[in-house]
């Protein structure tokens, strides 16, 4: 079994989560998605971002608006519809759930082995 295909699959599994985390508090700008979430040490590419965005909107879950620039082309921010919002808090119960049941399992000691 390859623990790298294991760690990859489960951070994949809270990507979605996290980037609408982000979103979630004001509107969003790619690379600033990408820098934020590099620096809570998730790594991610922009190549797997911009699908995922482009996934998000299509669903009407995010919507964005264009943002001129002194130093470049319009900028695109992205920001939370109120379906998204509401599959956001979908998402959260899940994930309370999920790492409460996951911390529960994994806090407990290892026990002795039984003698027989």
């Amino acid at each position: 079994m390859n623990i790298e295909n294991t760690q990859s699959q489960m951070r994949k599994g809270i990507l979605e989560f996290c980037i609408l985390s982000i979103i979630r508090r004001g509107e969003a700008y790619p690379s600033d998605i990408v820098e934020e979430m590099r620096a809570a040490n998730l790594q991610i590419l922009e190549g797997t971002l911009y699908p995922l965005l482009t996934r998000l909107k299509n669903a009407e879950m995010l919507t964005y608006r264009w943002v001129e620039s002194n130093s470049g082309p319009p900028r695109k921010y992205f920001m939370l519809t109120e379906k998204g919002e509401s599959f956001y808090k979908e998402l959260e119960q899940t994930w309370n759930e999920l790492s409460n049941g996951v911390n529960a399992l994994t806090s407990k000691k290892v026990s002795e082995p039984l003698s027989e």
